[in-house]
């Protein structure tokens, strides 16, 4: 986003949402830096400087807000080749990655070299990935000294410190206060060893649409939706340790947030589970970017979402079990493989019961142990064969990566085609412009019996074409409604 002081002081006496995340205003009289939508009386706009990220605004000397919390700012979605892979690279530092691999395994990861990462990342950003981490790493301790009641020693292992002696001094070096004396009264939650976050995002936000897709895909056992609240088991492996838990997701339509409780369990990987919520919500989203796009087929519901995917090999096998079946069919294998191969996990939720089971875990099968759970052969040999490409590196389904690229190696395994390859693209690796041009429901949407014909008509939608087809999705779920 090209800054212009004018445009950015307007957004800022309006307090226009429509901003949030995509600049910071730093004030030079106090030295501390804000939303757009901070609701304390402007300053005079000789005394603001605006900044792309919170990173820029903090390496230009600025503290963040104690009121309107930049750590609570949506992301930025961006389909620009240069710029997705500087955000691709903020979302794995994002998840904490950058301790484990470094500058290189991440620039390896994107497929390009070191030096080009660093470029492009500190033409995106303004600073170096390393001290982009620095600050997601304070802002995340600032935000769980804030929401939690999280000792601080936790809270500083927790947000990917080393040390609790470097997290006091870069922390009170930064903001000018001690962690300890930042520390108020944690809101808590009702459950027990529950952690509360607050995650926003850019209005409008069609929390209905995106549950109710969730809620007719979930996996029995693994994930349910309740009266409007999502909630699913979690699994996570980092560093060689494997952090299993829940969370459960619900709207605050009048903050403009969505409410998350992490089980305490999860603690130690907190910035990876809120990376995956914020994919799988798809919190990054501009509405307002994609309606200019798509136009009328976007006027109905402009905050329909893409939803994403908390496991990129959990939605993979989904979208192979549903290979021309119905949507209820696919969700009933989908929940036997979770009984029959996945981990038995105690929540305080009696309908959360299992962890899907991990790739290495069904790449050790035969495709007849798969296949005996009401699966034909083919499909079975499918979903082991998916298993062992993930498990012996030849595919990895993230956010950030080469869509392209992914696909091609997806429809190498026998039995995925354009269509399932297309649709993990959607959803595993948040890309925006995926297309499963030959859609049953996408074909009779737009009235058309050619995938062809289907994929000339979404060229008008690019790069926003994975947005369009929810949006068609949407039209004909509530055509089929009506007509029943």
């Amino acid at each position: 986003m090209l800054l212009d002081a004018e445009t950015c002081y307007r957004a800022l006496k309006t307090h226009d949402s429509r901003f949030d995340g995509r600049f910071f205003v730093a004030v030079r009289t106090t030295r501390i830096y804000c939303r757009p939508v901070c609701r304390v009386k402007a300053p005079k706009k000789e005394n603001c400087t605006f900044y792309t990220t919170a990173a820029l605004a903090e390496a230009s000397g600025y503290r963040p807000c104690l009121r309107c919390r930049p750590e609570l700012a949506p992301g930025n979605a961006s389909v620009d080749a240069v710029e997705r892979i500087a955000r691709s690279a903020a979302g794995l530092i994002d998840e904490g990655l950058l301790s484990e691999l470094g500058v290189d395994g991440i620039a390896d990861r994107l497929g390009v070299t070191s030096r080009h990462l660093r470029r492009v990342f500190g033409r995106e950003f303004g600073v170096t990935p390393i001290a982009f981490a620095q600050t997601q790493r304070l802002l995340l301790a600032k935000q769980l000294i804030a929401d939690t009641s999280l000792s601080l020693t936790d809270i500083a292992f927790a947000s990917g410190f080393q040390s609790v002696r470097r997290f006091d001094a870069l922390f009170q070096q930064r903001y000018r206060l001690s962690p300890s004396n930042m520390r108020r009264t944690s809101r808590g939650s009702e459950i027990p060893d529950a952690l509360q976050f607050e995650l926003s995002y850019r209005p409008p936000y069609d929390w209905e649409g995106i549950v109710s897709f969730l809620a007719a895909r979930s996996i029995a056992g693994v994930e349910e939706v309740s009266h409007g609240t999502y909630r699913r088991i979690l699994r996570i492996q980092q560093a060689g340790k494997s952090h299993t838990g829940w969370l459960e997701v619900s709207p605050q339509p009048q903050r403009q947030t969505l409410r998350v409780l992490v089980s305490a369990s999860l603690a130690k990987v907190i910035p990876v589970v809120l990376a995956r919520v914020k994919h799988l919500f798809d919190l990054s989203c501009n509405p307002a970017d994609v309606g200019e796009v798509l136009g009328a087929l976007a006027t109905k519901r402009p905050g329909l979402r893409v939803p994403g995917a908390c496991d990129g090999f959990e939605v993979a096998v989904r979208a192979v079990l549903g290979q021309q079946i119905s949507v209820s069919a696919a969700r009933t294998l989908a929940g036997r493989m979770a009984a029959a191969f996945g981990t038995a996990v105690s929540s305080p939720f009696a309908e959360l019961q299992f962890a899907f089971p991990r790739a290495n875990e069904i790449a050790k099968f035969d495709a007849s142990d798969v296949a005996r759970l009401g699966m034909t052969g083919a499909r079975a040999r499918t979903i082991v064969e998916l298993a062992k490409a993930i498990q012996q590196g030849n595919l990895r389904l993230a956010p950030g990566l080469d869509a392209v690229e992914v696909t091609k190696n997806l429809r190498a395994i026998p039995g995925i085609g354009e269509w399932t390859a297309q649709y993990v693209a959607m959803r595993a690796l948040a890309w925006p412009d995926a297309f499963p041009h030959s859609d049953l429901a996408l074909m009779k949407a737009l009235g058309e019996n050619n995938p062809k014909k289907v994929l000339a008509r979404g060229e008008a939608w690019r790069p926003w074409r994975a947005y369009a087809v929810m949006h068609l999705w949407s039209n004909a779920s509530a055509t089929a409604r009506r007509e029943k």
